[in-house]
């Protein structure tokens, strides 16, 4: 398909489903159709025009990885749609731009007014879960997560400062990764919020990841990946619920000879980071009771990663909490130790809870292991709709059909 035919597929998704989804503060149609015409005008310049059948010659259709990519890899996502976090989300994008995504709008975050980030306030409204309108998205990628697991498109950029990827990831079904701390650009002055991606599969992540961090696709890891199993990490207090979808997750992955189990020498027992984060976050706040448990976090983590290659945690404690917000609940409390501690982390979809909402399996790996955590993920064949099920079904917004959206991991 021309880029032309993909964008405006992606863009006609939106127009029908965003009203009642909610995803999205901005939509650059006229940008994006143009942006895509000059995409395919540089293609047909380098390749010919597309056959009768609407196909490119060989060495600019789809890879092995999803993407399609020009002759040496030019434009690796040559007419992906992308949804760029927040109005001002296209900063960070340069790379995915300068690979061939073309930008389609800026995806919704948390408004004014609530002390906690887990929504998202678009143009039409308050974000909705794709799974349940009375649910939320989570956030504050609100709207990136819903985009993508409605199917308006296949990749949205997010930023993690507590969860604000993996929560949403869990929350909506779909595959989000944080990356390590000082890995890729952020303004973040704490260095506790990284860039991020929320994808439809892993090796669309994957595809973000090779793009964005220039690393060269590796030879996955030798399985299985030793991984120690943590429900709570010594405090926090998660629900029952989302903690044996984990658990039924991680034994789907045993069984597939991915994972295994190993007993560390010492429980995997963290000191609570909420007080440290909050006062990193805090101008004016004495650091040094932050630093403490930073330092002693980290010394634990290492140990763990000494033994192991992976953490596995629930991604979130509960359930998605309705759109009067979380309670007294912090949805931030098995995530931001690893904002703290800089190590990256992945949200796998792992079931649904009943409520019909989904739940996700948090990986975590050490420093610089995103390719890890990738490789793991794309082996556990993570894709929305696990069970058969489509985001959309509750709300009426599910936009995804076989064959037509622009996947980058096909």
């Amino acid at each position: 398909m021309r880029a032309v035919d993909v964008v405006t597929a992606a863009l006609e998704r939106i127009e029908r489903a965003d009203p009642t989804l909610c995803a999205f503060v901005e939509v650059w149609r006229e940008e994006a159709v143009r942006r895509a015409g000059e995409l395919d005008a540089r293609l047909d310049r380098c390749f010919g025009s597309p056959g009768e059948d609407g196909a490119r010659p060989r060495e600019i259709t789809r890879t092995s990885d999803g993407a399609r990519a020009g002759r040496g890899g030019s434009l690796p996502l040559a007419g992906v749609p992308l949804a760029v976090k927040g109005r001002h989300g296209l900063r960070a994008a340069g790379p995915l731009l300068a690979a061939g995504c073309v930008a389609v709008g800026a995806t919704s975050v948390p408004g004014p007014g609530t002390a906690w980030q887990t929504w998202g306030l678009g143009a039409h409204g308050r974000t909705v879960n794709p799974w349940r309108a009375d649910r939320t998205p989570g956030g504050s990628s609100a709207g990136a997560a819903a985009a993508v697991a409605a199917g308006l498109v296949p990749l949205a950029t997010g930023g993690d400062g507590a969860g604000s990827v993996r929560i949403p990831a869990a929350w909506c079904g779909v595959v989000g990764l944080k990356t390590t701390r000082g890995r890729l650009p952020s303004a973040d002055r704490t260095g506790l919020a990284v860039p991020g991606v929320l994808a439809r599969s892993a090796s669309d992540a994957a595809s973000w990841w090779h793009v964005m961090s220039r690393e060269a696709a590796a030879a996955g890891p030798p399985l299985p990946v030793t991984a120690v199993w943590s429900s709570d990490l010594g405090f926090a207090e998660p629900d029952p619920e989302p903690v044996a979808l984990a658990r039924a997750a991680v034994e789907r992955l045993e069984a597939a000879g991915v994972v295994r189990l190993v007993r560390p020498r010492v429980p995997p027992r963290l000191l609570d980071p909420g007080p440290a984060w909050l006062a990193l976050r805090t101008p004016g706040a004495d650091p040094a009771g932050a630093d403490r448990v930073r330092a002693e976090n980290d010394r634990r983590l290492a140990g763990l990663f000494a033994g192991a290659e992976l953490l596995l945690t629930p991604t979130a404690p509960t359930a998605p909490h309705g759109h009067e917000g979380p309670g007294d609940r912090y949805s931030t409390s098995l995530t931001w130790a690893f904002n703290l501690s800089g190590h990256p982390a992945l949200s796998l979809p792992a079931g649904f809870g009943g409520d019909g909402c989904p739940a996700g399996l948090q990986l975590v790996a050490p420093h610089g292991r995103e390719a890890l955590l990738l490789a793991v993920a794309r082996e556990a064949g993570a894709e929305v709709g696990v069970g058969g099920r489509e985001a959309g079904a509750e709300t009426g917004v599910g936009g995804w059909e076989a064959g037509t959206g622009a996947g980058v991991g096909g």
